[in-house]
């Protein structure tokens, strides 16, 4: 009988054993986990300052394009600034979301 338990014993004891290094290989696995996506999150931050910028000097160019190409007709000009802020607002309001 106390060979019996003994093994018992035994064989509890490597369960926990395998449980806990399995834990472990977890807490490392979620470690990583949280460097990618704090490493993505940056990534992304970057990459929605880019098209900020971008999104800024593409305004600037269409609004310059549109003074220039109609200093004749200021009603056209108006009209082309007027399109372009309409655009600004709905790229502001997608940004804010």
């Amino acid at each position: 009988m106390h060979g019996e338990t003994s093994g018992i014993q035994h064989s509890l004891r490597q369960k926990v054993e395998h449980l806990v290094a399995a834990y472990e290989q977890l807490q490392r696995e979620y470690g990583q986990l949280q460097a990618q996506y704090a490493e993505l999150q940056q990534q992304l931050a970057n990459k929605e300052q880019a098209y900020s910028e971008l999104n800024v000097r593409y305004t600037t160019l269409n609004l310059a394009q549109a003074i220039k190409g109609s200093t004749s007709d200021m009603h056209d000009a108006r009209i082309k600034v007027n399109r372009i802020v309409r655009e600004i607002d709905k790229c502001i309001a997608l940004l804010n979301k």
